[in-house]
């Protein structure tokens, strides 16, 4: 391979990991904001992701048509996942998840971890099995015109060379980018962010400052399922969706949490995208069979210079 051939191959994979990495980023903001504020280890986050799916494709294909909206039908049908997915995260909380966090986790052993680790792992077999049963197997996928269209981005160094953005794609991620900017500044700059922040750092202080530290436990378990719905929502535009598809996301969304740095929303989201990047760029020199065991020697790596995760565990929750 000459070295034109591998700067066009490696600008398009670096391109590619940007994409990939945004949406990565924001499956792991939502999981930061269930992770980092309530310290509960949620397994179902991938199982959320998928119930987004589904919704979605089927919101886009039965209810939302694609005559109507046209191109923009997959991500409405996203944008429309949030309240649903957001309702359900919250009486998930109530009936079930405020049982074993908060301050009712103090008395438990382990402050109820191993409870959570029991619970979400419930949760998770009961939403893949009930979409087994009542959904199939078949993939499905939001198929439209964005889906198999690319933008032809010329590369300078000569007049054949040139990078291709997938559209469906290219929306997805600065769509992901948006809404985890707009999380980071309810987090850092709103009154409920603040409780939010309060609520983590210290459950029983917040509690004493007059903060419901359950209501807040509960909007930030309801905000991390709303945010795996609706990047579930821009994913079904050009990946396919089977019940079983969050576990190919859980441990990537696990690894981004960490290597951005506990309690980090910001954090979150460039533990993200170094994994995307990392994902894309190993295709380079690796088989594609080997991407995760690239993720995950990157992983090990930067840990091992730096274990505290790119932003560290002494900055600002946010």
């Amino acid at each position: 391979m000459n070295a034109a051939a591998f700067m066009e191959q490696a600008a398009q994979a670096l391109t590619a990991g940007i994409m990939v990495g945004c949406v990565y980023g924001l499956l792991c903001v939502g999981l930061a904001f269930i992770f980092g504020i309530m310290r509960v280890i949620n397994f179902a986050q991938g199982d959320f992701m998928m119930v987004g799916m589904y919704l979605a494709f089927f919101l886009a294909t039965n209810v939302l048509g694609t005559t109507l909206l046209g191109e923009a039908t997959p991500f409405v049908a996203a944008a429309l996942t949030v309240p649903i997915l957001f309702v359900l995260g919250a009486a998930l909380h109530r009936l079930l998840i405020a049982r074993t966090t908060g301050l009712r986790a103090v008395g438990l052993s382990a402050e109820g971890h191993q409870a959570q680790l029991i619970l979400t792992l419930g949760i998770a077999l009961v939403l893949q099995n009930g979409a087994l049963i009542l959904l199939g197997t078949s993939p499905h996928t939001v198929l439209t015109p964005l889906s198999s269209s690319a933008w032809e981005v010329p590369l300078l160094y000569d007049d054949f060379s040139a990078v291709f953005i997938n559209q469906a794609r290219a929306i997805a991620a600065l769509l992901s980018l948006v809404v985890a900017f707009a999380l980071f500044r309810l987090v850092s700059s709103t009154r409920l962010g603040k409780s939010l922040r309060a609520a983590a750092d210290n459950p029983e202080a917040a509690t004493y400052m007059g903060i419901d530290v359950d209501r807040a436990h509960r909007t930030a378990f309801a905000i991390g399922t709303a945010v795996a719905g609706l990047a579930g929502g821009l994913i079904v535009a050009y990946y396919p969706v089977q019940p079983f598809v969050g576990v190919d996301f859980i441990i990537i969304m696990y690894a981004g949490v960490v290597l951005g740095g506990m309690g980090s929303i910001s954090g979150a989201f460039w533990g993200g995208m170094v994994i995307g990047l990392v994902q894309q760029l190993s295709t380079l020199v690796m088989p594609l069979q080997l991407q995760n065991a690239a993720i995950f020697a990157a992983f090990v790596l930067i840990l091992l210079f730096r274990p505290q995760g790119l932003f560290g565990r002494n900055v600002e929750r946010a």
